[in-house]
Formats: C-alpha cells, structure tokens, sequence
C-alpha cells in the first residue's frame, strides 16, 4: 500500500515534528511504499505499520491502484 507522501508530512506536523516534516517533504517522493521506503521513514521516526495503520484506515483508498 502507498502513501501520498503528503499525508506522512502532515501526519509528522500533527505530531510536532515540523523539522521531520521538512525533511519528509525533501526526502520523499510523491508516492511512499512503506517497504520501499522503510529507511527514510525510520530516519523520521516512522514505523511502517504505525504509518499503513494510521493513515491507511484498513484497506485505504490506494488499494490495488
């Protein structure tokens, strides 16, 4: 499952992190593969699952895209 990598910038935002957010917005691109990416999003603090569980809400809507 992928992620607009808008979604993990505002997600980090959320949280306070506005430098992590930064980078995120720098770092990644337009679409995020939580397993693809796995290394940038451990550099931000993000844990994958944590990342496909709060923002994927299930299934999500990029399911088989």
């Amino acid at each position: 499952m992928e992620f607009d990598k808008n979604q993990v910038v505002e997600m980090l935002r959320s949280q306070g992190d506005n430098d992590k957010a930064q980078l995120a917005n720098r770092e990644l691109p337009d679409r995020v593969d939580p397993q693809k990416h796995a290394g940038i999003l451990s550099q931000l603090g993000v844990n994958p699952l944590d990342l496909m569980n709060e923002l994927g809400g299930g299934l999500g809507s990029t399911f088989g895209r």
